[in-house]
């Protein structure tokens, strides 16, 4: 595989309806609670959820700051969009995300892919980032279901 070419694909199933995880990854308030890998935080998230809407999400420390545009927003199935560090980050490539949600009963099967890298350089820390961060979202939605649960 060449390094222009690299990419990640990860696949991931959570214990939680299409629609909570959809949006737990498209509502801002829900998106902080879990987003970015490790101990990062996102402390801001500005989403306008349309084709052609933008995105901005700052994560600290380090005040890495990441912009894209959506290209396609299906719920609660698909969203494609673009993604580009702008500040706090050396890799400045602009990328593509594409997240399919997939029903499996009462579950969600996640697949990720995240590619179109303009230009070569490494991928391995998106792999790893990705990988980190979907753990952080199963934290929350078992999260969300225990108070969900506790409130009826």
């Amino acid at each position: 595989m060449s390094l222009d070419r690299a990419s990640v694909r990860i696949v991931d199933v959570f214990d939680a309806p299409r629609d909570v995880v959809f949006a737990a990854w498209t509502e801002p308030e829900r998106l902080k609670q879990w987003w970015g890998p490790g101990f990062f935080e996102t402390v801001f998230a500005d989403i306008d959820l349309r084709p052609g809407g933008r995105y901005e999400l700052l994560l600290e420390p380090g005040s890495m700051r990441l912009v894209g545009e959506f290209r396609e927003v299906t719920p609660p199935r698909r969203l494609v969009y673009t993604w580009r560090w702008i500040e706090g980050v050396p890799d400045t490539r602009e990328s593509l995300v594409t997240v399919e949600f997939r029903e499996a009963g009462a579950r969600t099967e996640v697949v990720l892919v995240h590619d179109n890298f303009a230009g070569p350089g490494p991928v391995e820390m998106y792999d790893d980032g990705w990988r980190s961060g979907l753990s952080k979202l199963r934290a929350f939605l078992r999260s969300k279901e225990t108070t969900d649960a506790q409130r009826q």
